[in-house]
Order: C-alpha cells, then structure tokens, then sequence
C-alpha cells in the first residue's frame, strides 16, 4: 500500500527534510533507531525491524515488526491537540469493546493508550496499535460498499452512547445547527462555482422542517482510505482523528461525497456507489423522512464545498449538477 523507507503521504516536500524539520530525526535509520528504543522503553516492545515511515503534516506513522506481531506507532506533534488525542485513543479502546472494528491501541507500560515522549526536546504524542492486514475499500465493489454503509451505521450507534467532554465540541468552528450553517456558508463562502447547484440547495433549504434527532460523536473522514477490508469484508474503520460532535447526516453527507476519494486521488463518487452505500446503512439504522430530507442538503453542500477553484479534470462540478 505504501513504499518502503520513508516518504510523504500527500504533500510534495523532501521527506527526510520533513523528518529532521518536523520531528528532530536526521534519517530514516535514526528515526527508526530511535523509535525502537522508545517502544522499548514505554511500551516494552522489542522492535525486530522498521518497515516504513509515513509523514503527513504534523504527524508520522512507522510501520514495525516487534516480538508482540506487527504494529504501527503513530506520533504528532501539534500539542494543542495532544488532549484530544488522548481522548480519542480512550475512545478507540471502548468502541473496540462494543464490537465496532477498530485498531484499538495497546496500553503503555504505565497503563495509557496514548502518551507523550520525546525526541530530544520535543515532545510527541504516540499510540501504539496492531497492524491489519487489509486493503483500502474497493468502490467497485457493490458488497463492500454495501457492508461499509452498514459499518458506518453501526460506528453512528456505538459512537451515540460515549460521552467526553475532551471531544464534543470541538470539532467544528461553525454552528452546530444545520440551517445555520448553511446559510453561512451560502452568504459568506460560496464563491459561485456551481451558481444552479447553489440556487437549488437554497431553494432546499427554504422548506426544511428542524431536524428530528440529537447532534452525537461522530467520525468525520469515513471513507475509502480509512476504511480496510479482506474481500467485501469490512476489518477495521481508521484514522478517528477528525471525531466531533454532529449529526450522523453530516457524516454520512460527507461519506457520499467523499468515499471515493485517496490521498492525492480525489475523485466524486458515482451516484450508484452513493445508492448503494445507503441502502447498507439504511438496512442498520433506518433514516427519519426529515433525516433524509436534510441528508440531500448537506450531500448537495458537500458536493459544492468540493468543487476545485482552478481546473476540475474529476468533474467535482459536473457531479452537483
């Protein structure tokens, strides 16, 4: 899935650079060197081998072979969000107690899911997790996507019941409230891309009652890249790091625009992908008639919101029309 060694995720910069300026590592050897011995030391691993090192913006992941199996650490080093990070390593362990697939992280020897170390002066926040052995989600593949939208409606009704105060909230930097928001953004921040897409989703807006269910936890970034998979099997949902309070609408909104989408590979879903996926979550958790209503008007800002400024060789505009 990734190359060897070390390399970017999506950005376009030398990684070794990155690695030194980012992280106070001078190459992969040393970045290895000194994960093995942090491993060693907090979460009494011995590390066999390195595999790969991934960096994406403040962040990296290290794929390790260790004498407990195959794991990946991932660190950051944004310590604003060191707090919420923890929060969202506590969540992992409960929703894996639920039954909910996912790569619950291992215990520090002090007893922490999620810790901060160091390298040199600079202070790391790191998880430790086991590595599965999947594939990225297929999209042409109707049982996989069918099976992802029921996952998602299961992930909706484990997240419903967890409440933590590190978390909700601080997801978003726009009103909780949906006709809030889109208004706003429709007055503010449209920069008329898809001027008939606009007009219709406002003509949409005008008739929507106030939706019927309470705003919950929920994932924010579900789809194909962080979804893994073994045939039309669903493993493990990953990357909990954008987890806010919302309503399951916005994610499932977000999902049917962005399911498709890859790293540095970003293309609209196909309207039958979209139909099939939320006959899959329909078939776990069945959408109220306003659910639904407003479901098509977050789909519809989601699909303008992805529109690129410049050129559309994807289609994003074509895709809202």
């Amino acid at each position: 899935m990734f190359p060897t060694g070390l390399s970017m995720l999506w950005e376009s910069v030398e990684p070794r650079q990155a690695l030194r300026d980012r992280f106070g590592l001078d190459s992969f050897d040393d970045a290895a060197s000194w994960l093995a011995k942090v491993l060693a030391e907090s979460w009494a691993l011995d590390v066999e081998a390195c595999d790969r090192i991934l960096i994406s913006d403040n962040n990296a992941i290290a794929w390790v072979r260790t004498d407990q199996g195959a794991l990946v650490a991932k660190w950051s080093r944004a310590q604003d969000l060191f707090e919420r990070f923890t929060a969202v390593a506590d969540l992992l362990q409960a929703l894996h107690h639920q039954g909910v697939p996912v790569a619950a992280p291992l215990r520090s020897i002090d007893g922490r899911y999620r810790m901060v170390v160091h390298s040199g002066s600079r202070p790391l926040s790191m998880t430790v997790q086991p590595q599965v052995a999947g594939e990225l989600l297929d999209t042409t593949d109707e049982t996989a996507v069918y099976q992802a939208g029921a996952c998602l409606a299961r992930l909706h009704g484990a997240l419903a019941s967890h409440r933590d105060d590190r978390l909700a909230g601080v997801r978003f930097d726009l009103p909780l409230d949906l006709r809030q928001r889109i208004e706003g953004w429709l007055e503010h921040r449209d920069t008329g891309l898809a001027p008939a897409a606009s007009a219709r989703l406002r003509d949409q807006l005008a008739s929507l009652q106030p939706i019927d269910v309470e705003p919950q936890l929920i994932h924010n970034d579900y789809r194909s890249s962080n979804i893994l998979t073994a045939g039309s099997e669903v493993l493990a949902v990953i990357d909990f790091d954008e987890v806010g309070t919302d309503y399951c609408v916005s994610d499932l909104a977000n999902c049917l625009v962005l399911l498709a989408t890859r790293f540095t590979k970003w293309q609209p879903t196909p309207v039958s992908v979209r139909t099939i996926l939320l006959e899959g979550y329909e078939s776990v958790r069945p959408l109220t008639a306003l659910e639904h209503d407003w479901l098509r008007a977050v789909t519809l800002l989601r699909g303008i919101q992805s529109i690129p400024a410049g050129d559309d060789p994807a289609g994003w505009a074509a895709a809202v029309q």
